[in-house]
């Protein structure tokens, strides 16, 4: 009989680390997410490491305008503001190379949705040449 996850000391995860990274909503794909996502699986694969830590593509994480949003679990720490060249200092961390990128780290105004107007977004939509 399967043991109750609820009652057990036993891990039922495959993974040591699941990387979320919000690739839906209003801002985080107008921000660079996709980007985002796409390097750090890379930097998780060049070392090798795709067996232990899993980066996915999320859906919206209810932060919009603070993105790009990146969350990882088990341990619970949300990143925002994410750009290309702050990936390798995520990275490492995640690979266990670095400390706790404190600089990164978010800080919700309050618990649940954080929606901030365009206007107020640190990372402005990333513009579309075709216009």
């Amino acid at each position: 009989m399967p043991q109750d996850p609820e009652n057990s000391d036993e891990v039922t995860r495959p993974y040591d680390r699941l990387v979320l990274v919000c690739v839906k909503g209003k801002s985080c794909p107008l921000q660079g997410a996709e980007n985002i996502c796409s390097q750090l699986r890379e930097e998780i694969f060049q070392k090798g490491l795709t067996h232990r830590i899993r980066v996915v593509k999320s859906g919206c994480l209810a932060q919009c305008g603070h993105g790009p949003v990146v969350a990882v679990e088990p341990n619970g720490s949300w990143f925002s503001e994410i750009t290309e060249e702050k990936v390798p200092s995520l990275a490492r961390w995640l690979l266990g190379e670095a400390e706790l990128p404190q600089e990164m780290l978010y800080s919700p105004p309050q618990l649940g949705k954080n929606i901030l107007p365009v206007k107020d977004w640190p990372i402005p939509p990333e513009s579309d040449s075709g216009s």
